[in-house]
């Protein structure tokens, strides 16, 4: 029998509500797999924050490593800047691991309205690719005269041939699937940006000439966003850098009904380290404790990290089982326009899981 070790970092926020359910489902999702599941949490976050000074310990790294696979609920709090916490967490995670490519489905599902009219279950059906390890977000910058009038903040971009081929590549394989349209979309702002940008699509046409099969134009940022709302049906595959495929990958998650529902991987194609699994959903304060969480984003990453490694009829059984909930649409939380709670979707998840056995 095969042992999957998956560490839990809850987290924040409504995580620490998201992660126990998506942990359920998973157990109850391998029932009759040759498969054990062995979970280690860990309580990094805010509150370890506050009392040792760090979102995790020094030696954090060393300790995730020895996982399959990493189950992240979310990192932020109301009292922590947001840097303090993302560059102390999550950031830390996917550089030290190599954790290059940050991988995010946007699926319009039976029974979940789009805010755009006249789109029908299906019929939006795209994955943002975005490069994770460099991009706007290295850290590499400094400020100069701190707090004084005259104060002055750098922050450096960092784009390498290595790092846009890479995950460019990663893109085009996508692509490949036997699920998809078989078209790469790249998106950059080579026009205003003329060095990292010039260079990023520079190798995005020398890699797909690479992908002969494979349909490949490329859009400027701008352009994209407006396109992610007027036809949002064009795309398939979108591959863009850090920041442009975070803001992106968030405009995917509403126009198929809501970031709730929106599952991410931060792995590395080449499995070298434990990939990390999220929901996209963040911490939300606002209803945290209340029991308003939707959980199938987390449910949703869950079987994405299933997928990754090589469980593909469990995570399928997963993917179902959301879907038919969705479908249904009788046990909604209330970002879906429902009245369930967290606990209310999970029973019913996985009574559907029960009967899928």
């Amino acid at each position: 029998m095969k042992t999957l070790s998956v560490a839990l970092v809850p987290g924040d926020g409504i995580g620490q509500e998201v992660v126990p359910a998506a942990r359920r489902i998973l157990e109850k999702a391998c029932e009759g797999e040759q498969l054990r599941l062995e979970f280690a949490s860990y309580d990094w976050g805010s509150e370890y924050y506050f009392r040792h000074g760090m979102m995790m310990p020094v030696d954090a790294l060393e300790r995730l490593r020895s996982h399959d696979a990493i189950l992240l609920g979310a990192v932020g709090h109301p009292d922590i800047p947001d840097h303090i916490t993302l560059h102390g967490l999550l950031l830390p995670i996917r550089r030290g691991f190599d954790l290059y490519a940050n991988v995010r489905p946007a699926y319009l599902y039976p029974g979940v309205r789009s805010p755009l009219a006249g789109y029908e279950p299906g019929s939006i059906d795209m994955v943002v690719v975005r490069e994770n390890t460099e991009g706007e977000y290295a850290p590499i910058g400094g400020f100069l005269y701190h707090h004084m009038p005259e104060e002055t903040a750098v922050q450096t971009a960092v784009f390498t041939r290595h790092g846009c081929e890479r995950i460019i590549r990663h893109a085009f394989d996508l692509a490949r699937l036997r699920n998809r349209k078989r078209r790469v979309t790249s998106v950059t702002k080579s026009n205003a940006q003329a060095y990292g940008m010039v260079l990023w699509d520079r190798v995005f046409r020398a890699v797909a000439a690479e992908y002969p099969d494979i349909a490949a134009d490329s859009l400027l940022v701008d352009a994209a966003a407006m396109d992610f709302v007027r036809r949002p049906a064009y795309f398939d595959v979108v591959v863009a850098s850090n920041l442009f495929g975070d803001i992106l990958s968030d405009l995917s998650a509403i126009v198929t009904g809501g970031i709730g529902l929106a599952p991410s991987a931060n792995i590395d194609p080449h499995r070298r380290n434990p990939g990390l699994f999220e929901p996209v959903h963040g911490s939300a304060p606002d209803i945290a404790g209340k029991g308003k969480a939707n959980p199938m984003g987390c449910i949703l990453a869950s079987a994405m990290m299933l997928d990754h490694l090589g469980i593909g009829a469990a995570a399928a059984r997963m993917e179902q089982a959301v879907r038919a909930v969705l479908a249904a649409g009788d046990v909604l939380t209330p970002d879906l326009g429902g009245k369930a709670s967290t606990s209310d979707v999970v029973a019913a998840v996985e009574s559907r899981l029960k009967a899928a056995l």
